[in-house]
């Protein structure tokens, strides 16, 4: 068994990472690229009447889970309007009242949507077979002709449906004729199919809604036709018969009924205007989880002061730099000072640039290694002479910077950005090596680092890293599983391949 343990953990830890990652971004929509915009659409309905007077009261129908798109943000504006939303059967509505409202009044709904994945919803409860209505003749015998007809053409529900908005539409039949007229508009095709999807226990509804576009006004009410096949609504057009709803077609009510109903007013006007917004993706996410109550969005660092999410941009590079710099030793065979010097002195490079960075780093440590050898001289304790060339690294930090202000040459005050005691460490380690190894190991091992620093640095200021670590911090367990992989190796590094390149050539005698 604890030879299976670490592969099983790693397996663990992959796997809650990237079924993690998985459900933000398929359905939470938190983009995988920095600077990322989702398009939403902003609509609004203006409700225009006239008072009649004593206590005006107006409800509008308003949106309530419309498929394929999701309800982000909504206002409503009115002036010495009371304001009430609930439900009304299967629709959501406002109620405006007010107690003597003089002059022609406006009111107005203002909501913001977005694309939502209709399957992310639940189905409603199918509310079983339509209870079949009672024709007089000859409406009777004609339903019962037309449902016979309708039905030996088609193939399901569905289907059956399609066929009979189609033979509304082509208006041939006579017996159809009975029911809406070749001239009838969508409305009144809808009301005479739902009559007869009855007749044939067919649960279905009329739907009202609009066409979003962009910066359009006054929009058309769309009327549309929705059956039951005993798992879900089929949209289907009762204009020419297809099934489901074209792109950005926003659900506004179901049922045959006005969308505003006046009580002590009169001449209702209602419009609807369009326009597309861009919004950040992440932004989006984050509202989209709310709505769909999602707890893993509790967790996310956006939701931290800005302050201590800067802080963090910076912090969550420092696991990729330590995993470069174990591959780089471990795999490559790239010797370095340590592990976390590289890492930092990468850190310190993303606020000096690479350039500059290398060679402000290069002559601190050369300055800083012949004042170490001096000190040697001296026969100082080990802390005492740590104590004293980290005094040294920061008197000279200082003076190339007054040098370099001085010389009009200002990216020389970023030497100020290295941490002074990774210097100091840096130059202690390196002098030792010097003393123990020769100068050969310690240039080697003094090149390894600068070089492991630089890669990770590359690494560190990509922004799609920084970007993806950000928002889904899941993904270091992913770095962790792969660090924890790299410990068991025990191979050859591929500078070991190099060194005995020689051997391998030779045959076993």
């Amino acid at each position: 068994m604890k030879r299976f343990h670490l592969p099983l953990l790693i397996l663990v830890l992959a796997a809650v990472s990237l079924g993690i990652f998985q459900h933000k971004v398929r359905h939470l929509g938190f983009p995988v690229v920095p600077a990322q915009t989702t398009d939403n659409w902003i609509v609004e309905a203006r409700v225009a009447f006239e008072p009649t007077g004593g206590a005006v009261t107006a409800r509008l129908l308003i949106p309530h889970q419309p498929p394929g798109l999701a309800l982000l943000d909504e206002h409503f504006v009115s002036r010495d309007y009371g304001l009430t939303t609930g439900m009304s059967g299967e629709n959501r509505e406002a109620v405006w009242t007010a107690r003597d409202p003089r002059g022609r009044q406006a009111i107005y709904y203002r909501a913001t949507f977005y694309e939502l994945d209709r399957h992310l919803r639940p189905q409603p409860e199918y509310p079983g077979p339509a209870a079949v209505p009672e024709f007089e003749e000859p409406y009777a015998s004609a339903a019962t002709a037309i449902i016979k007809r309708v039905r030996e053409r088609s193939a399901d529900i569905t289907t059956f449906a399609t066929v009979l908005v189609n033979d509304m539409i082509s208006a041939q039949d006579e017996n159809i004729a009975l029911f809406v007229a070749r001239e009838g508009d969508e409305r009144e095709r809808a009301r005479a199919a739902i009559q007869l999807l009855a007749g044939a226990r067919i649960p279905a509804r009329m739907v009202h809604g609009i066409q979003l576009t962009d910066r359009a006004s006054d929009l058309p009410l769309r009327t549309w036709l929705e059956v039951h096949n005993t798992r879900e609504w089929v949209p289907i057009n009762p204009a020419d018969g297809r099934v489901g709803y074209p792109p950005n077609f926003l659900v506004w009510w179901y049922g045959d009924r006005d969308p505003v109903e006046l009580r002590r007013a009169r001449n209702a006007q209602v419009s609807f205007a369009v326009t597309r917004n861009f919004q950040s993706a992440v932004d989006a996410a984050q509202q989209r989880a709310q709505l769909l109550e999602s707890h893993i969005a509790d967790f996310s660092l956006l939701g931290l002061p800005v302050q201590t999410q800067n802080m963090y941009r910076v912090l969550l590079m420092v696991p990729i730099g330590a995993m470069i710099i174990v591959l780089l030793r471990n795999v490559v065979g790239v010797q370095t000072f340590g592990t976390f010097m590289p890492v930092l002195i990468a850190l310190s490079f993303r606020e000096t640039e690479l350039l500059r960075g290398v060679i402000l780093f290069t002559l601190i440590v050369s300055l800083g290694l012949a004042i170490r050898f001096y000190l040697e001289h001296l026969k100082l304790l080990l802390v005492p002479r740590l104590a004293a060339v980290v005094i040294v690294v920061v008197m000279l930090m200082l003076m190339l910077s007054i040098f370099s202000h001085h010389l009009g040459i200002e990216h020389g005050l970023a030497v100020a950005l290295f941490p002074m005691v990774i210097l100091a460490m840096t130059i202690e380690r390196m002098s030792i090596i010097w003393e123990e190894h020769g100068p050969g190991d310690a240039i080697r091992q003094g090149v390894g680092s600068m070089g492991a620093a630089i890669v990770g640095y590359l690494l560190m200021i990509n922004p799609y890293m920084e970007h993806l670590l950000f928002v889904f911090p899941e993904l270091l367990l992913i770095v962790l599983a792969v660090t924890l992989l790299l410990g068991r190796y025990t191979g050859y590094r591929l500078s070991e391949l190099i060194r005995f390149r020689a051997l391998a050539g030779r045959s076993a005698p």
